[in-house]
């Protein structure tokens, strides 16, 4: 499953925007606890079962993304995210909510491959070795 971002920035944007659920490592947090913590928080759900590893990538603007797999049944239509706040028009004053996650969505690899970040697309190669190597 991937989501797609809300807010204003991706308004519009769809082929190449939709991800992987992420965020920032809290102190004494290993990549591990931070995935699960940003399920729960971005998506509203608790993951069950064994993550699989992904490794790091740097993405496009520097930022560092460690990225797990997981088998788990999860209906995309119930996803709850949280919210964030910014000035919105820029240099308006006023100060807009937006979801975290606007949209959840399954894909097969070669669909991600056409939806997906194109900074994040490596994680699918990793996924589809290790998808191989498991059959």
């Amino acid at each position: 499953m991937l989501v797609h971002p809300g807010g204003p920035y991706w308004r519009g944007r769809y082929r190449g925007a939709w991800q992987i659920p992420k965020g920032e490592i809290a102190a004494g947090e290993n990549a591990q606890a931070a995935a699960l913590r940003e399920a729960q928080e971005e998506l509203g759900i608790s993951l069950q079962g064994t993550l699989v590893p992904l490794g790091p990538l740097r993405q496009a603007g520097g930022k560092i993304v460690e990225g797990f797999a997981l088998e788990q049944d999860l209906d995309a239509a119930a996803i709850m995210s949280n919210r964030f706040e910014i000035e919105w028009p820029p240099r308006s004053g006023r100060r807009q909510s937006f979801p975290e996650i606007d949209a959840a969505q399954w894909f097969t690899v070669a669909e991600a491959e056409a939806m997906m970040l194109p900074s994040q697309q490596p994680f699918l190669d990793r996924l589809s070795d290790y998808l191989t190597l498991r059959h």
